[in-house]
């Protein structure tokens, strides 16, 4: 990536599903790219702080882990690289939705090391960004279907940065 800003217009409403927007709102600059790259870097050092006793407890009955609150971070940020990847290319394919729930308790967490889960959320990250920087003008403005709802390359990147900053915040509000 070079050192100039990659602006990618924020989407607008209509580019995705209303579900998303306190993802997509939480994403306050035009320079996406920069953003996942930062937030890399942060979640990354914000995560390796965490002591390894903290990875395994849930804040209540029947929540989720801190383990298994990074690992569908993880999850989630494949799934969407993968619908920006179809729609990019020009897939117009309609994408399914996922279940979380059923991700989750399939994910191995307790079998993980807090080391380990860092190292994938940071290779993924990675992946995801090389993904986006190299789509061309013309893929950034595609739009394809995922979860029965219409969706733009540039949502789905916001909204992979706005789900990864809800869940540090729910990290730190209710783990840590």
């Amino acid at each position: 990536m070079t050192d100039t800003a990659f602006l990618v217009q924020k989407p607008a409403v209509g580019d995705y599903s209303p579900y998303y927007e306190g993802y997509v709102s939480a994403v306050e600059t035009d320079d996406i790219l920069g953003y996942l790259v930062a937030q890399k870097a942060e979640i990354v050092a914000f995560l390796k702080d965490i002591v390894w006793e903290k990875w395994d407890l849930a804040y209540d009955e029947g929540k989720w882990t801190l383990a298994e609150v990074v690992l569908h971070t993880i999850d989630t940020e494949r799934v969407f690289a993968y619908r920006a990847l179809c729609i990019a290319r020009g897939d117009s394919t309609p994408l399914p939705g996922f279940e979380q729930d059923d991700y989750v308790p399939n994910s191995g967490a307790a079998l993980r090391t807090p080391a380990s889960i860092v190292d994938e959320f940071a290779a993924v990250r990675e992946a995801t960004i090389h993904l986006f920087k190299n789509f061309s003008d013309e893929m950034w403005g595609r739009r394809g279907t995922a979860s029965n709802a219409g969706v733009t390359v540039p949502a789905l990147a916001y909204i992979i940065g706005g789900h990864a900053a809800h869940h540090v915040r729910v990290l730190k509000e209710r783990y840590l």
